[in-house]
């Protein structure tokens, strides 16, 4: 942001509650971006007894994550796992059990990760190039290459699991 979206005067960094924060130049405006972590949400499907990891259509050959998705306003973070699970692979979420939330900061992101045991026939849509199936041994050793904080998430799973 160039201006500021209440007054349209210019926003500068300057400290706010000890921080350099972007802010309104005006005396008269109040104006402050906290520049607040955006929630999404990750979900480890599970489908058919096998895990379904997925590869974003931008994504290159070979690199495989959780399904993954932003919130929708007013919605909770269970349903919103449950939707991306519908959205991205086709499939009916039956259960989501709470994994952890992790700090994002590259993105600014704060992720709420989910187990999901999922239903159906898959189904992708334009976002989800293809799907890989890892069956329960084989995912402590998955190799997520640079995605270092799905290992970390996945790897909290199966410690509890």
């Amino acid at each position: 942001m160039k201006y500021c979206p209440l007054c349209r005067s210019d926003l500068e960094n300057r400290p706010v509650d000890g921080v350099v924060r972007l802010a309104c130049s005006s005396v008269e405006c109040q104006f402050v971006s906290w520049n607040n972590p955006i929630p999404v949400v990750a979900g480890l499907v599970r489908h058919e007894g096998q895990y379904l990891l997925a590869r974003n259509a931008t994504w290159p050959q070979g690199m495989f994550s959780m399904i993954t998705g932003f919130l929708e306003q007013g919605e909770s973070p269970e349903n919103a796992i449950l939707r991306e699970t519908e959205e991205e692979l086709g499939l009916k979420g039956s259960e989501c059990k709470f994994i952890g939330h992790y700090a994002h900061p590259r993105f600014n992101q704060l992720i709420i990760a989910f187990a999901v045991e999922a239903s159906g026939d898959v189904k992708l849509n334009d976002e989800i190039a293809e799907v890989r199936m890892v069956s329960p041994e084989e995912l402590p050793t998955y190799d997520f290459g640079r995605l270092g904080l799905i290992r970390t998430i996945v790897t909290h799973w199966l410690e509890r699991a």
